[in-house]
């Protein structure tokens, strides 16, 4: 099947992650076109909101007939919500996803509160290496460090300063909780039990508040289910389309 013939999926990352943290993944999915987005370079959390609207907009209308998803990890998956709820994808493949990330103490089984990311980003200015260290320690389970799924992810240091703080912006400031019933597409939702980030409540709120959503819960897993089970996930996601009954 030519590229031209295949439904596309265009991947949002989540925070400080390049878009190579896909690559394992869209390895196992030969049948898609897939195409990365780049947050590296955002210098506010407005340019990153319009870049990424504009270029998913470029891509929905270069799919013509094909289907077009969106994969979003975290703070992509944020995002991939909010697009949704403008009418830009024809199906959502989310991974460790929120509607909102910011909560009251009251709801800290929800999400993180904002004095969390405030701190981050007073941080972030002094030494944005030590943040995303210091992050990328608390995504796994001390399961997932034994079987070296620890050990999986691309270099850090990708993302400059400014965007780091213009993610973290957009997690503060960002959500998709009253406009979930736009969201009529298709919604496979990933979701690992034991997520320190986003907690896997969060997944069971999101997830009601869908029309049309599948949460698939990962047992014995933090923040990042699909790295170190792409083969579980592209066979999830495949058995999804089918019951969709997506065209090609």
């Amino acid at each position: 099947m030519t590229p031209e013939k295949r439904a596309t999926i265009v991947w949002l990352p989540g925070w400080s992650m390049p878009p190579e943290v896909f690559d394992q993944l869209c390895k196992t999915l030969p049948e898609y076109q897939h195409v990365y987005l780049d947050f590296s370079e955002a210098e506010t959390p407005e340019a990153l909101l319009t870049n990424t609207e504009q270029m998913v907009r470029k891509w929905k209308i270069s799919a013509l007939h094909r289907p077009l998803f969106i994969g979003g990890w975290s703070l992509g998956g944020l995002l991939a919500l909010h697009l949704a709820a403008r009418g830009l994808a024809d199906g959502l493949i989310l991974f460790a996803a929120t509607a909102r990330f910011i909560r009251s103490k009251d709801e800290a089984h929800f999400g993180q509160p904002d004095a969390y990311v405030r701190q981050m980003m007073k941080a972030t200015m002094q030494d944005a290496l030590a943040v995303e260290t210091n992050f990328r320690q608390i995504l796994w389970t001390e399961t997932e460090r034994e079987l070296g799924i620890s050990d999986k992810l691309p270099r850090m240091g990708t993302w400059t300063a400014p965007s780091l703080l213009a993610g973290l912006q957009i997690l503060r400031k960002v959500e998709v909780s009253a406009v979930l019933s736009e969201i009529v597409c298709p919604v496979l939702l990933f979701h690992g039990r034991e997520d320190r980030i986003c907690p896997y409540k969060g997944a069971e709120e999101l997830a009601a508040g869908l029309s049309r959503v599948h949460l698939y819960a990962i047992p014995d897993c933090g923040h990042a289910p699909f790295v170190g089970r792409e083969e579980e996930i592209a066979a999830e996601m495949r058995r999804w389309r089918d019951e969709q009954q997506y065209g090609n």
